[in-house]
């Protein structure tokens, strides 16, 4: 199989339980939202946001180094599971151990301390989950992870209209997360003794020594990254209310929706990447190129149609979120930034130059933190709001510049044009027709693409790419 129908198959498996898993997540927060209100909804949305971030340390960069040499080598998978394995035992009573110091420091009421201590054991579900994720992944083998992904989503909506019907509290919110992650990892387990093999507990500190030295870069990426994307969730908690808390994250989710896409093509490329830099770099070239192309024209539109529609889909969504509707409008315009960052994030530890990505991510969150300790105090979630663009247009800018330096030029302005003029004239649309929200939306995706076709933005070879694409799916 070529390297693009590779790519398409994994990321049409990813993209399709994608689509499903954020329809019914759509559904999730919708109820959760409304139920908990602002205040409830807070309260999750910190402890959540406070998880991802020690949630690192349960991993460390395991996952990220387990997926890069196992699809180089796939004699290595057994090794990698046995060990890492045991690593992560002892990571999660680390990570146990700095939730509870954190959450006792900062003096959360009590009620949300509990909420914190049940979402930290689903992360560790999961991070033991992602064991064998990152050995699926290696194999280019994505089926199994998606089926884990819509799993997952199908016994939360379960469970969050079980506990709305019982009129059940924001613990047993909490307490949703916790099962699902649990039963997922049984089922992960499952299919991987299936496909694989029953996975061995194995010490070898001769394995451990190299492997954590070149998975430690990967993991302080990892730790500054989500610092930098989840602190201003931690700060609003702790410098303003769980009430603003709620409003940021209503619209912060929303935005984060779009994000699947970018996540699902990044997971699929990503061993590509890493067979493509030790085989052939004229491939890697190429490939980067198109993922920059095809992931700009994908993500200004979106961009341009949110911030327009924001009032009717935070009306329709979260009625009870009216000031969400600002944040919106700001955080939305992040997206196209972090689509292309998505892409750096991927193809630099793929190069094996992890240790720039490390530098990079660290003067972002550097800058996040500052930013947010001086804005949030006055503005509150608009101040975030504004420091999570500029975080990202940093991270954007130090990539975009030492890869044009150092691997392969775009012309950024030539990517960029035709998308822009298209995204105008859906913007005109939007502005002068007034339509159902919904069948606004689908009338302005096809006044997009019409002009991006009649600008001829795609290639010869992109639509090569396209066809085999198609073929592909035909099999």
């Amino acid at each position: 199989m070529s390297a693009v129908r590779r790519i398409a198959k994994n990321t049409t498996v990813l993209f399709i339980s994608q689509i499903i898993t954020y329809v019914i997540g759509f559904f999730i927060a919708i109820y959760m939202a409304n139920y908990l209100g602002p205040l409830g909804f807070g309260i999750i949305q910190t402890a959540l946001a406070l998880t991802a971030i020690y949630g690192v340390f349960t991993d460390l960069g395991l996952g990220t180094l387990t997926v890069r040499e196992v699809s180089r080598d796939k004699a290595l998978a057994k090794k990698y599971v046995a060990n890492t394995t045991v690593m992560k035992i002892i990571l999660s009573f680390f990570t146990f151990f700095l939730i509870f110091v954190t959450v006792n420091v900062i003096h959360y009421p009590q009620q949300e301390i509990y909420v914190i201590y049940i979402i930290t054991a689903s992360v560790i579900f999961n991070s033991f989950s992602g064991v064998f994720y990152s050995i699926f992944q290696s194999y280019q083998e994505m089926e199994f992870q998606s089926l884990a992904a819509i799993m997952n989503s199908i016994l939360m909506l379960i469970g969050v209209i079980t506990v709305i019907y019982y009129h059940l509290n924001v613990l047993a919110f909490a307490s949703l997360y916790l099962i699902s992650n649990a039963v997922v990892f049984v089922y992960a387990l499952i299919f991987y003794i299936r496909k694989f093999h029953l996975p061995k507990i194995e010490v070898d500190y001769d394995f451990w020594k190299p492997a954590i030295m070149a998975a430690l870069p990967l993991s302080f990426v990892s730790i500054f990254s989500l610092i930098a994307y989840r602190i201003d969730t931690v700060l609003l908690s702790i410098l303003k209310t769980s009430v603003q808390v709620g409003y940021y994250g209503a619209s912060y989710n929303l935005m984060m929706v779009f994000l699947f896409l970018p996540g699902v093509f990044s997971t699929a490329i990503f061993p590509v990447f890493s067979n493509f830099f030790v085989s052939s770099e004229d491939s890697l070239k190429y490939t980067y190129k198109k993922s920059f192309k095809y992931l700009t024209i994908l993500s200004l539109p979106i961009a341009v149609g949110v911030s327009l529609l924001s009032p009717q889909i935070i009306h329709f969504i979260y009625p009870k979120f009216i000031p969400s509707i600002e944040i919106l409008q700001i955080l939305i315009w992040s997206i196209p930034i972090t689509f292309l960052n998505y892409i750096f994030g991927t193809i630099i530890p793929a190069m094996n130059r992890q240790n720039l990505l490390l530098k990079i991510t660290f003067i972002s969150m550097t800058v996040n933190i500052s930013l947010n300790l001086v804005l949030i105090p006055i503005y509150s979630y608009i101040g975030a709001a504004v420091v999570t663009i500029i975080t990202e247009l940093i991270v954007f800018i130090l990539c975009f510049y030492i890869l044009s330096k150092s691997f392969s030029k775009i012309n950024l302005p030539s990517v960029i044009i035709k998308p822009a003029l298209a995204s105008i004239v859906m913007a005109l649309f939007i502005i002068t027709i007034k339509l159902n929200l919904f069948l606004e939306i689908f009338i302005a995706a096809i006044i997009y693409f019409a002009v991006i076709i009649a600008l001829k933005t795609f290639t010869d070879e992109d639509y090569a790419i396209f066809k085999e694409i198609i073929n592909l799916n035909k099999d």
